[in-house]
């Protein structure tokens, strides 16, 4: 099996964007579409090589080519998005993106054949046979192994904030849940999930990816799903918080804040910071932290990283978009939460409205 290596953390700033979508009809319902559009059809060529499905055949995933800047992101996601809902439209099918889709009932849902997907529904069961989500996972090109790692660590204060500002999927198996990201709270059942702990250096990240790997507790280093990972595949570092968005706006902005909290942490690296480690906030209180997120969404409050009381999102949001010089991520505060437009949509006018406003 193939293993990790240092010497793949060779560029610095580079951007990669995955996005898993779901299959729908003419009526915005979830319908087993990704074996016509993975293996029978004949996709785009920006989709050759970077189109999948997913656990269930109505999730579907893409890839952005390598992209060298934000502006070249911009235009591969577009140009993917784009591709994509074309393609699906020859087969009669349309493409829709949510953390979760408020209409799919996992026991109405047809599972992949693929056989990395029956393993891990094998060896994983009822968590795996329910996990109809769809998230965003942004890729940042880190020059150094040791470096990814120490960024990794110092990121997962930040990715509540993500979610928070993410959170979709209010709606779950037909019903409120009450959650403002359910997705994130069913996705947390699997293992290997959720907020890691902090690693001293790429070689201890190291031998955990291979303890797993030898111990057959997973089947390859793709099944660590944690919320930010060093990938040791494609030397980058992974962040993996937001749930899916049908708004291609959002998603970029979520480029922009993860770059930049990237270069700046890599920046900090270089300068000699100590980091925080395991020594600052414990892994409970960030556990607590992406609770609230999956809770109350926009309006979250987090325990602040020097433990001295709570910050809330728009606190937040004020402080990073100064400190960084981004503003994606005050555009999305500003608006109407994912979680409250569905909810309101789904008082106002019922599924049907909730369904369709959430198609590309």
């Amino acid at each position: 099996m193939e293993r990790g290596s240092p010497d793949v953390f060779a560029e610095q700033g580079t951007l990669g964007i995955e996005e898993e979508f779901f299959v729908v009809d003419e009526r915005g319902r979830p319908v087993s579409g990704s074996d016509a559009l993975v293996y029978e059809g004949d996709p785009p060529e920006i989709l050759d090589g970077r189109l999948d499905h997913e656990l269930f055949k109505t999730v579907i995933e893409t890839q952005t080519p390598k992209c060298e800047s934000l502006a070249d992101a911009s235009d591969q996601l577009h140009a993917v998005r784009e591709a994509l809902t074309s393609y699906a439209a020859e087969h009669d099918y349309r493409i829709a993106a949510a953390g979760l889709h408020p209409a799919a009932k996992w026991r109405e849902l047809e599972h992949a054949q693929k056989p990395r997907y029956r393993a891990q529904l094998d060896r994983i069961q009822y968590p795996q046979h329910r996990n109809t989500t769809a998230g965003l996972h942004v890729h940042v090109g880190v020059d150094d192994a040791d470096k990814a790692v120490w960024v990794s660590n110092e990121l997962r204060w930040y990715l509540p904030v993500m979610l928070a500002l993410s959170a979709n999927s209010p709606y779950w198996n037909g019903f409120d849940t009450g959650l403002a990201s359910a997705r994130a709270k069913i996705f947390e059942n699997l293992p290997n999930t959720g907020m890691p702990t902090a690693f001293e250096d790429f070689e201890s990240y190291q031998r955990f990816e291979n303890l797993f790997i030898d111990t057959d507790s997973i089947n390859d280093r793709g099944e660590l799903w944690y919320d930010v990972r060093p990938h040791s595949a494609h030397g980058t570092v992974e962040v993996r918080a937001p749930d899916g968005n049908a708004d291609p706006d959002v998603v970029l902005a979520f480029v922009e804040y993860t770059q930049a909290l990237v270069e700046d942490l890599s920046a900090r690296y270089e300068d000699g910071e100590s980091g925080t480690g395991d020594g600052g906030l414990r892994r409970e209180v960030l556990d607590e932290n992406k609770w609230r997120a999956i809770r109350h969404g926009h309006d979250a409050s987090f325990v602040a990283p020097d433990a001295s009381g709570t910050v809330s999102l728009g606190e937040v949001v004020d402080t990073e978009c100064e400190r960084l010089g981004v503003s994606g991520i005050r555009d999305i505060y500003d608006a109407e939460s994912g979680a409250s437009r569905q909810r309101r949509l789904h008082e106002e006018e019922g599924l049907d409205a909730v369904c369709e406003s959430l198609v590309l």
